[in-house]
Order: structure tokens, then sequence, then C-alpha cells
């Protein structure tokens, strides 16, 4: 998909994202709607949890970011024309 063509503006995604559920080594998690330091809109979730290796429990340390293609791209705020 082409950055051009992004469909929301910023104003939409602050007040229509919603919160996308990811399962990871069986467990539900919840990815939280953030704007990132770098401008780019998206999901992220940030946990731990313990796994399973060779029978043992390990700790991990989860970081995932779903990022908007273009979304860096949007101007910062939509009354910018106003």
């Amino acid at each position: 998909m082409a950055k051009s063509s992004l469909a929301i503006t910023r104003a939409q995604f602050r007040t229509e994202a919603k919160p996308v559920t990811v399962v990871i080594g069986g467990k539900e998690m919840t990815a939280m709607v953030k704007e990132f330091s770098t401008g780019s809109l998206g999901w992220n979730i940030n946990e731990k949890m313990q796994l399973e290796v060779g029978g043992k429990p390990v700790m991990v340390q989860i970081g995932l970011n779903l990022t908007i293609i273009g979304s860096k791209e949007l101007p910062p705020d939509d009354t910018a024309n106003s």
C-alpha cells in the first residue's frame, strides 16, 4: 500500500482507534492505541510473560509495535490549515 493512500487523519485515529487483541504463546494480550514518539500511529504491547522451553519456565519480555504505514507523514494537527 502506498503511503499517500492513507485514508485516516490523526484526529480520526485518536477518536476511533480501538485496542487490538493478539495471542502470544497461547496468552491473549491487548495492544493499546499509541502515538509513537516518532510521530507514527499504531498499537503497542510491552509486557513480560512466562514461556516453557523443554518443559522449563523462562521469562520473556514482549515488545510489539503495530505501526500504520505512512502515519508518520500525516500532518501533526488537523487544524493546522484552519
